[in-house]
C-alpha cells in the first residue's frame, strides 16, 4: 500500500519543481523582486563549529562556520494541495537566486562557499540555505601582551555584487552561535559580537571573534626557563671571586638568552609596530646580564688588587669597611677576633702553632740558660747586659763582626715579614671591599630582577576592552 503512495508523492515533487523552475517562469540569475526599487531581505546568521587555528606569523585565523541564510523568493511559492500536502522541498543550490553573500577579508582567495549545499524552500517561498565553509580570514595580531594576550579577528561578509539599495542584510543573532562549537586546544572565544556597518551603497556584517591565547604552553616552555636562567645571573655575586667562573657563568647565560630570543623570533609575527611581552622581558634580561657582566668584571679588579699596585683611599676604606658592611650585616673574621680578650687571643695563636702557654714559659727558661751559657762562651756576663742600655745594643757592641752581620740579616728578614704582613693586610681589605660590592650588587640586582620581572607580567592583568583592536 505505501509504495503507490510513495510513487505518488515523487510524482507530486517532480511536477511541483518541474513546475517552480521552469525556464519560462524562472531565472536564478534575476533578483526575486517585483519591482526595480524592491529590496530583497537576506536574514544572516553565522555559526562557529571550531577555530582550527590562528597564524601569528602570517596573521591568518582558519574557521570552520555554517551561513545560514534565508529570504524570500515570490516565484517559488504554491499551493500545498495541488502537490499532495508538499510544503518544503530540497533543490540544488544552483538552480535558485542566492544573494552571493561572501568573505571580503579573506586571505587564500577563496571568498564564496565551496560546498554548494541544497537550498530548502517552503511553499510560502522562502529559501533557505546552510552551506558550511573552512575560511582562512585575514586578522592583524596584536603582540604586545605576547603570550597572554587577546585577539580581535574579524570576518567580514557582504554581497559582491548587490548594493544596499538592492539586498538588505539583517542580523538574526547579536553574537555569534555557538551550539556546536569545539574548543581550541590554544585559543578560547571569549565573545563573539555582530554588528553591521552600512558606508553609502555598500553594506557589510561583521563578526568580531575576540579571543585569548591559552599561555600555559609558553609558560612552562619559555617563560619558567628564562626566569630560571635570569636568577643564575644574580647569582654570580654569590658566587666567590677566587672560584673564577664568575665571568664564565655570565656569558653562558647570556648566550642562553640569546637562544630563548631566536626562538621568539620564529613564533611572533615579524612586525615592527610593537615588541611582545615575552620579547621584552629578554631583552631586559639580556641587558641585565649585560650589566652583571661588566659589574662583575670591575669586582674582579678589586678583588685583585695590591698595595703595590693601588692606594686604598680613605672614604673607600670608612665606607666600604666600616658603614657598609654594617648595613649589610657582614662581619669580618678578624673583627669577630678582635672581640676576644687579648690573653685569650694569644693563646689562640700558640695553639694555632701546635704550642701550649705553659711549654712557652718552659721555653723561655731554657732560652735564658741558653743565653748564659752563650754568654760565657763569648766571655760576657749576664750582669753586662741588665744594665741601662738594651740587650740588643750590648750584644751588637761586643759581638764579632760575624755575629753582627747575622743579627743584621735577621732584622732585615723580621722586616721583610713585617712588610709583607702589611701587604698582606692591605690585599685582605681589597678583597673584603670586593666582596661588599658583591653583596650590595647581589640585593641590588635581586631587587631589580624581582621588580621588572612582576612589572612585565603582571601588565596583562589590566588589559581593557579598550586595549583590543
Amino acid at each position: 500500500m505505501s509504495f503507490p503512495l510513495a510513487g505518488r508523492a515523487a510524482e507530486s515533487e517532480e511536477r511541483l519543481v518541474a513546475m517552480l523552475f521552469n525556464t519560462s517562469r524562472y531565472n536564478p540569475l534575476i533578483r526575486p523582486a517585483r519591482t526595480v526599487n524592491e529590496v530583497i531581505t537576506v536574514n544572516f546568521r553565522l555559526s562557529i563549529s571550531q577555530l582550527i587555528s590562528v597564524n601569528e606569523k602570517d596573521q591568518v585565523m582558519k574557521t570552520n562556520v555554517w551561513l545560514n541564510q534565508d529570504w524570500i523568493d515570490y516565484r517559488l511559492v504554491w499551493n500545498p494541495e495541488d502537490y499532495d500536502n508538499i510544503e518544503i522541498i530540497r533543490v540544488p543550490s544552483e538552480i535558485t537566486w542566492k544573494p552571493d553573500l561572501v568573505l571580503f577579508n579573506n586571505a587564500d582567495g577563496q571568498y564564496d562557499v565551496q560546498l554548494k549545499t541544497k537550498a530548502l524552500i517552503a511553499n510560502t517561498g522562502q529559501v533557505y540555505w546552510l552551506p558550511p565553509a573552512i575560511y582562512q580570514s585575514a586578522c592583524s595580531i596584536e603582540v604586545r601582551y605576547f603570550p597572554f594576550d587577546r585577539q580581535n579577528c574579524t570576518m567580514k561578509f557582504g554581497s559582491w555584487t548587490y548594493d544596499s539599495s538592492e539586498v538588505n542584510i539583517e542580523l538574526i543573532d547579536h553574537e555569534v552561535v555557538m551550539d556546536d562549537f569545539k574548543q581550541n586546544g590554544e585559543w578560547d572565544i571569549l565573545r563573539s559580537p555582530n554588528r553591521k556597518v552600512v558606508s553609502g551603497s555598500e553594506m557589510f556584517v561583521m563578526f568580531d571573534f575576540i579571543i585569548q591565547r591559552k599561555p600555559l604552553f609558553y609558560t612552562i616552555n619559555l617563560i619558567i626557563p628564562c626566569i630560571l636562567i635570569t636568577s643564575l645571573s644574580v647569582l654570580v655575586f654569590y658566587l666567590p671571586s677566587d672560584c673564577g667562573e664568575k665571568i664564565t657563568l655570565s656569558i653562558s647565560v647570556l648566550l642562553a638568552l640569546t637562544v630563548f630570543l631566536l626562538l621568539i623570533a620564529d613564533i611572533i609575527p615579524p612586525t615592527s609596530l610593537d615588541i611582545p611581552l615575552i620579547g621584552k622581558y629578554l631583552m631586559f634580561t639580556m641587558i641585565f646580564v649585560t650589566f652583571t657582566i661588566v659589574t662583575t668584571v670591575y669586582i674582579l679588579n678589586v678583588h685583585h688588587r695590591s698595595a703595590s699596585t693601588h692606594t686604598m683611599p680613605p672614604w673607600v676604606r670608612t665606607l666600604f669597611l666600616d658603614k657598609l658592611p654594617k648595613l649589610l650585616f657582614m662581619k669580618r673574621l678578624d673583627q669577630m677576633n678582635d672581640e676576644d680578650g687579648d690573653s685569650d687571643k694569644g693563646c689562640k695563636h700558640l695553639k694555632a702553632f701546635g704550642r701550649d702557654p705553659v711549654d712557652v714559659v718552659h721555653m723561655k727558661q731554657r732560652n735564658a740558660m741558653l743565653y748564659e751559657t752563650q754568654c760565657r762562651k763569648y766571655a760576657l756576663k749576664v750582669s753586662d747586659v741588665s744594665g741601662s742600655q738594651t740587650l740588643s745594643e750590648n750584644i751588637s757592641l761586643q759581638l764579632s763582626p760575624e755575629m753582627r752581620r747575622a743579627v743584621s740579616n735577621v732584622k732585615f728578614i723580621a722586616e721583610y715579614f713585617k712588610m709583607q704582613d702589611a701587604n698582606d693586610a692591605v690585599n685582605e681589605d681589597w678583597k673584603y671591599v670586593a666582596m661588599v660590592i658583591d653583596r650590595i650588587c647581589l640585593w641590588l640586582f635581586l631587587s631589580v630582577c624581582v621588580i621588572g620581572t612582576l612589572g612585565l607580567f603582571l601588565q596583562p592583568l589590566f588589559i581593557s576592552d579598550d586595549d583590543i583592536v
